[in-house]
């Protein structure tokens, strides 16, 4: 096992034997505890503690990317602390089937100069055969759930969708 943790690691970060030890086997509970530790800490959001978890193969995709390997998905996490002051993660509902670990949640993003904005998803992991993230994929409407926060520019945008597409 602490082989396949070890592989989960970009080069040059291998775990100490004290970490490969502590690795929690991924069902809603440990889900559960994991995240909230990455985003309700005060300040940036740290998710160096759940990246042993994720496959060195993984695949991530949201609605406005799709990032192959571990390298690639920690640069991404860094861009998004980068860009934010402060994220914060409410999971709502939680479930698992097999290999398919499924739950909703609310992400509040408080950026340096623009207000708190909540963003409303889901978010679907599928585990590997040794227990690992292979595969993320992350759903939400960005732009409806920003646009919500634009005064008066909310009304007409919920308008037009109502409109063209209710």
């Amino acid at each position: 096992m602490s082989e396949i943790i070890a592989q989960s690691q970009p080069k040059g970060n291998k775990m100490n034997s004290v970490e490969q030890n502590e690795r929690l086997v991924l069902d809603p509970n440990t889900i559960r505890e994991l995240w909230s530790r990455t985003y309700n800490r005060e300040g940036k959001p740290d998710w160096s503690h759940i990246f042993p978890y994720y496959h060195r193969n993984i695949v991530f995709q949201d609605t406005i990317q799709r990032i192959e390997g571990i390298g690639n998905f920690i640069a991404m996490c860094k861009r998004l602390t980068r860009r934010t002051r402060q994220l914060k993660m409410e999971i709502l509902a939680i479930s698992q089937t097999d290999n398919v670990i499924l739950f909703d949640w609310v992400m509040t993003m408080m950026f340096k100069k623009y207000p708190n904005t909540p963003i409303y998803g889901a978010t679907k992991l599928v585990l590997s055969e040794d227990g690992l993230i292979k595969e993320q994929r992350d759903y939400y409407d960005l732009w409806g759930d920003i646009f919500n926060n634009i005064p008066h520019f909310n009304k007409m945008y919920r308008r037009f969708l109502a409109k063209k597409f209710g």
